[in-house]
């Protein structure tokens, strides 16, 4: 879990990736949504407010809250759901592609899929007849997101299209992995800061696939809510720290160039990949009941930050410089020289660098009584083999973190850039 910042929600704005806030005016996406800031004994989000509600009569009603009219844009320079803030709500599924079906089924697919995702990511109704489980929700900053893994190029007939970047991670000795829960032909990723809309997603990507691929495999996952901390700040990790300090940000001048592959790909590069990321996918379980014996001092060792505010041992706020030479009255290194954000550090990594956007996941108590849960690691990079390899190399060879985690699943999935108008999300490379 490489010592970087989780991405801050953007300031709303149209453009590629980014959300915005869907002007009141405009139609109530799924269905008329419940009550409005003038309805009898509605005022939320204040203190005080008062319970019950009644249905707006109103064509003009607005979203119940804020939450749900955020919005992400589906047709851009990159798909949503990797610069977009962290939501609530994700879930990650792997689809195979059914016998028989190949590069025409596939196109058809994702074709299907970039139709899907539009429409709810706009907070339109499901062309699916389904429960109609987000009916009373907007948008609610959700996003879909498309990837290839090395295997899709096989099953039909493009292996010559397939990246260099796209070769199997190497093995490493920390994995304990069930191949059954890795890899896969497709990968989709689902985040929205509602459960309901994120599941009605799920289902509707699901009902797509038909005959032409099968899931795989498929992992929920959580973070905090939106405006549930008095202010905005980085996530914190089921160990309880904060989690994420250090990723790059879009505001930085190399980020397009250590997240995305360039627009005009450079020798070995595929060039339906331009404007596309690649995303590594490791289901990393954390081993509570032995982390919570530790004392909190021991804990900040490992990681090489206090736990309160996350900044790092050598002093300061979280977002201060570590002082990797600073040491104590008695001569020792005040961040341990095998503490994880010591050893995750891009200036230790050759300058490795990678855009962290993970879920949390609990996926309830093994018979032993222990917890499964962890975290449902996914991070970004122009280049796994320069970002995510050998940061996970130097992390194999001594990280303190390392004994209270297991990485029990892997996935490497080459996602193009963003569709535009009219397009679908691959069609360059499946049409090309």
């Amino acid at each position: 879990m490489p010592d970087q910042p989780l991405p801050k929600a953007r300031t709303p704005e149209a453009g590629p990736g980014k959300s915005e806030t869907a002007p009141a005016h405009e139609g109530i996406s799924r269905r008329r949504l419940l009550g409005t800031a003038g309805a009898t004994g509605l005022v939320l989000g204040t203190a005080g407010a008062a319970g019950g509600y009644a249905a707006a009569p109103s064509e003009a009603a607005a979203p119940l809250t804020s939450l749900g009219t955020d919005r992400a844009m589906f047709h851009g320079k990159h798909q949503p759901g990797i610069t977009d803030g962290l939501q609530a709500r994700g879930h990650l599924v792997a689809f195979d592609l059914a016998a028989g079906a190949g590069r025409k089924e596939a196109a058809a697919l994702l074709r299907r899929w970039s139709e899907t995702a539009r429409r709810l990511m706009a907070g339109e109704p499901s062309t699916h007849a389904d429960t109609d489980v987000a009916r009373d929700a907007g948008p609610s900053s959700l996003t879909l997101t498309f990837g290839f893994g090395h295997s899709f190029f096989a099953r039909t007939g493009l292996e010559k299209q397939r990246p260099a970047a796209l070769d199997p991670l190497p093995e490493f000795s920390s994995d304990h992995l069930d191949k059954n829960r890795s890899n896969g032909d497709l990968w989709v990723q689902i985040g929205a800061n509602d459960a309901l809309v994120a599941f009605h997603a799920l289902r509707a990507i699901q009902k797509d696939a038909g005959r032409a691929a099968k899931v795989r495999w498929q992992m929920n996952g959580f973070n905090r809510s939106p405006g549930a901390t008095s202010h905005p700040m980085t996530a914190r990790n089921l160990m309880g720290q904060i989690d994420g300090t250090r990723n790059p940000k879009p505001t930085e001048s190399d980020f397009d160039q250590r997240i995305f592959v360039p627009e005009k790909p450079e020798k070995g590069d595929a060039a339906w990949m331009a404007n596309g990321s690649y995303a590594v996918v490791r289901r990393i379980r954390m081993l509570l009941d032995d982390w919570e014996q530790l004392s909190v001092k021991a804990q900040e060792d490992v990681i090489g930050r206090r736990k309160s505010d996350g900044a790092a041992l050598s002093g300061g706020t979280e977002t201060t410089a570590m002082d990797l030479e600073k040491t104590d009255a008695k001569g020792n290194l005040v961040v341990p020289i095998n503490a994880h954000a010591r050893i995750t550090r891009p200036d230790q990594n050759g300058g490795a660098a990678m855009l962290r956007r993970p879920f949390s996941f609990h996926d309830g108590i093994d018979a032993d009584g222990v917890p499964d849960a962890g975290l449902l690691f996914i991070c970004w990079q122009a280049d796994p083999l320069r970002g995510f390899v050998p940061v996970q190399r130097k992390l194999d060879r001594g990280d303190a973190l390392s004994q209270f985690i297991r990485h029990e699943s892997s996935g490497l999935f080459a996602v193009p850039g963003g569709a535009a108008e009219g397009e679908y999300v691959g069609q360059k490379l499946l049409e090309g």
